[in-house]
């Protein structure tokens, strides 16, 4: 593909600084069938490794604390949190592939110099944030599992730049579908808990509508929380990039379509399978140790060892439904590695242009990650309470962080300059987009004055 695209449908006249993720972009063939899901086969993949940012062991301290803490309150939002995850990552891929940048290319050649740098350095933030779950996550997952001292474990996930080497020789296709079983791992393994667990799913139905008690000080800070775990905001930035994966001639407004098309079905598939997860995840904590000790919940050890507790699980309590626990977490938090590596490379490229190794990139990024973890864990000798609590508070900077995305991703996908006639937005999803972000916003905002006011 050359570095020099022009394109009837946008505003742009070519790359910025070459195609996003060179190395994978536009190099998974699609079949020329129109059948419907040969294609949706063909285009089915970038959703899997977006939808997986939404299941990371970030989303697993809220949704399940949410569902310990507060029943079933919190179902509405996870589905509104799921619902704005599909409206963002549609305008994302759109933005992808229609203009043949991502996310942070779009940025840089869009604004300032200055504007670009403070929205580069808070998704670099927000991308440490993430990997701080990740690293928790997986450092713990490895002590319930192998009996592996917490500090030892958080320093042994700085190896899994290994596991991603190794990866990245396969193809882009392979990881796909290694990303496709891990979750399918995670699915069925809580799938199966909640199953054994018999949550009131009438009550859990009925709690998909919003209820006012949301907005009460604690309910509000995990609603948050949950917010944060679920949209995350370096996903934009992602999708953009892999969306641009597939081959097909860019210059044929026929298979434009039928890439906007076929690539918002599997964003949108793949999103409804996170949504799936995470209400197991706040079903399993509300079915579970809802009305009971939720002061001895707040860890994942904790969460280990009442899975296989009788006077917190009950009846169906065994040691199998904690090993499964654990084996979900770890193939979570290497899920999480895999996205969070690629969407950091996109990040680092797109802003400032800087192309290195990515595995130089993977080691750099959690190095710097593992720094704050392994600080908490000597301060506070290998307390797992105060490791999660990190890991919740990095889930808020993330929903802080994501209108800092949100914003110049709606404002590039209104623009008729940007998109072209076709693609622009319609006018009810600027709209939306709009009120989506303001909406968080103003949410974010509150929960900074509580904090800085001692109110929260």
């Amino acid at each position: 593909m050359s570095d020099n695209v022009s394109t009837e449908n946008t505003g742009l006249t070519g790359y910025a600084n070459g195609p996003s993720l060179q190395e994978i972009n536009g190099t998974v063939a699609i079949p020329k069938s129109k059948g419907f899901w040969k294609n949706l086969m063909a285009f089915s993949g970038p959703g899997a490794l977006v939808a997986v940012g939404y299941m990371d062991p970030g989303n697993w301290v809220t949704s399940i604390g949410g569902g310990a803490q507060y029943g079933y309150l919190l179902m509405s939002v996870i589905l509104i949190s799921s619902l704005i995850a599909m409206l963002l990552q549609y305008m994302a891929a759109k933005l992808g592939i229609v203009t043949q940048m991502d996310l942070a290319q779009a940025t840089r050649a869009h604004t300032t110099k200055r504007i670009g740098a403070i929205l580069w350095v808070v998704t670099e933030l927000a991308i440490m944030a993430t990997d701080i779950a990740e690293v928790i996550g997986g450092a713990i997952a490895l002590q319930l599992l192998f009996g592996v001292p917490l500090i030892l474990g958080v320093s042994l996930t700085v190896f899994d730049v290994l596991l991603l080497l190794v990866l990245t020789k396969l193809g882009f296709r392979k990881i796909e579908a290694i990303v496709v079983c891990l979750i399918t791992v995670i699915l069925v393994v809580f799938a199966y808990e909640v199953i054994i667990a018999q949550p009131n799913m009438g009550e859990a139905v009925a709690n998909l509508v919003p209820r006012t008690e949301i907005m009460h000080t604690g309910q509000l800070t995990m609603a948050l929380g949950i917010v944060g775990a679920t949209v995350m905001p370096h996903n934009l930035y992602l999708h953009s990039s892999i969306s641009q994966s597939r081959k097909f001639d860019r210059t044929d407004p026929d298979e434009m379509r039928r890439a906007v098309k076929f690539t918002t079905w599997d964003s949108n598939i793949q999103l409804f399978g996170a949504f799936v997860i995470n209400c197991l995840l706040l079903l399993l904590g509300a079915a579970m140790f809802f009305g009971k000790a939720t002061d001895q919940l707040g860890t994942f050890g904790n969460l280990y060892a009442a899975l296989q507790d009788n006077r917190l699980a009950g009846a169906v309590a065994s040691p199998l439904l904690s090993t499964l626990f654990a084996v979900a977490l770890l193939a979570s938090g290497q899920n999480s590695t895999i996205t969070g590596t690629l969407t950091g490379q996109v990040i680092m490229e797109g802003f400032i242009n800087m192309k290195v190794p990515l595995w130089v990139r993977r080691l750099v990024t959690r190095l710097v990650s593992v720094v704050p973890v392994v600080v908490c864990t000597i301060i506070y000798g290998g307390n797992e309470a105060a490791l999660d609590h990190l890991l919740v508070n990095s889930q808020v900077f993330l929903s802080i962080a994501l209108p800092f995305s949100m914003i110049p991703l709606t404002v590039f996908t209104s623009s008729k300059k940007i998109m072209g006639e076709e693609y622009v937005n319609k006018k009810w999803v600027t709209i939306l987009a709009w009120v989506c972000t303001a909406v968080l916003t103003i949410l974010n905002l509150q929960i900074v004055w509580g904090s800085l006011s001692g109110l929260f």
